[in-house]
């Protein structure tokens, strides 16, 4: 009896099911919700911060995404936290981050994520580097990533440009390779100066405008495995449902959606109207303006004349000169013409002259031009030194960071 009971257990543990299976996967946890199974080449581009296609997700539907990696001990620290959730996600890796962290690399293979393709050195010059170049990075990566999983088959053709600098012919080269390019719907900011309560506010609020979309993380941060709890909360709490992502193959066919899913919805900004009204009750809701009349223009009419005003005067201010000075035209009021300002309606009247144009005066000589010329002005541009370079993207850390995240403790 006891032998059975000994091997139902073992078998249990190996199938991954049984009691193990449970404590691994609560009832309340978070979960996947449900499998996208694409294909690349009828949507080769996803991502509405830079294309008009992104994925087919429905209202409150999440794809987590995460780049850089990996990198012990956060991107261990992530996982630790999304198996506690039974979520799935997909992690766009760095070449030389997988040489460096092969095991890693299995492991978040085995625990059922997807893996895809960041480049093989995360430079941030594919927006301006030859196709070539990009194919070395592109293909690097590739194989770094097959080299640590030992399958072809395991890598899913899933690409995305570091700091998301993309080219059109680079672009072309994956759709020629059947790779799909992959931008993000919004971001959580993990890669600047900001500490893991702002990731998470930042990556909730954000979501919460846009109410579905891919969102992009970054598994070599520390803030970002220290706000993921806050994340997975807020988003169970609130009601989204994670999505996961995987390629069509021969053996597994894509997902049937409904093309206009496919569409990138860009939520711009309302239009605002002052002053906002609403007709209620009437046929015509467009608004009817009085039509001028002439003493909308200072024309006041006395019986058979009009006077015109050429300028308002104040009361309150009977010390302050008019410009231009008021006169008044004794002018018929069937008359549809008004004279001419003559040159006493202004202050300042000057007769210009035709002619030849007087010779300029004759400026010292100086000596010939070693003076700079002033920064920002128009003869001159700014020196390559004081234009300042802002980074753009994230930037990779390859070496191991002094912040040690303890994994939680298993039950």
């Amino acid at each position: 009896m006891r032998r059975t009971i000994a091997a139902s257990i073992l078998l249990a543990s190996l199938l991954g099911i049984g009691t193990a299976g449970a404590a691994e996967c609560p009832a309340d946890a978070l979960g996947v919700s449900r499998t996208l199974v694409v294909d690349v080449n009828e949507h080769p581009r996803v991502g509405s911060w830079q294309y008009g296609e992104s994925l087919p997700l429905n209202d409150h539907e999440v794809v987590l995404t995460f780049d850089d990696g990996p990198l012990p001990p956060y991107t261990d620290r992530v996982l630790d936290l999304l198996a506690a959730e039974c979520v799935k996600a997909t992690f766009f890796m760095v070449g030389r981050m997988v040489q460096a962290y092969p095991a890693a690399v299995r492991r978040v293979y085995n625990e059922g994520h997807t893996i895809a393709n960041h480049s093989q050195t995360h430079p941030f010059t594919f927006h301006k580097m030859s196709v070539d170049q990009a194919s070395r990075e592109i293909e690097g990566g590739f194989s770094s990533l097959r080299t640590a999983l030992g399958d072809p088959k395991a890598v899913a053709p899933f690409f995305r440009f570091p700091g998301l600098l993309r080219q059109t012919a680079v672009e072309q080269y994956l759709v020629d390779h059947g790779d799909m390019t992959w931008s993000v719907d919004l971001a959580a900011d993990d890669w600047t100066h900001i500490n893991n309560r702002d990731v998470a506010r930042r990556a909730i609020s954000r979501l919460e405008a846009r109410g579905k979309g891919i969102l992009l993380l970054h598994d070599i941060q520390a803030r970002t495995a220290l706000a993921l709890p806050e994340i997975l909360q807020e988003l169970k709490a609130r009601g989204y449902k994670i999505v996961h992502v995987v390629p069509a193959t021969p053996d597994r066919p894509k997902t049937v959606t409904e093309p206009e899913l496919w569409a990138a919805a860009r939520h711009a900004p309302e239009p605002k109207v002052w002053p906002r009204t609403l007709a209620v009750g009437i046929e015509s809701p467009e608004p009817v303006l009085a039509a001028p009349s002439p003493a909308s223009f200072g024309i006041e009419t006395v019986g058979r004349t009009s006077k015109v005003a050429m300028a308002q005067s104040f009361d309150r201010q009977p010390e302050a000169p008019a410009w231009p000075s008021p006169a008044d035209y004794a002018v018929p009021s069937e008359s549809h013409l008004l004279p001419i300002a003559g040159a006493h309606n202004f202050r300042n009247v000057r007769v210009f002259r035709l002619g030849e144009p007087e010779k300029p005066k004759v400026a010292a000589k100086k000596s010939p031009a070693r003076s700079r010329p002033a920064y920002g002005g128009w003869r001159g541009n700014w020196p390559a030194s004081s234009r300042g370079s802002r980074a753009v993207g994230h930037q990779l850390t390859v070496v191991r960071p002094p912040i040690n995240l303890a994994a939680p403790q298993t039950r």
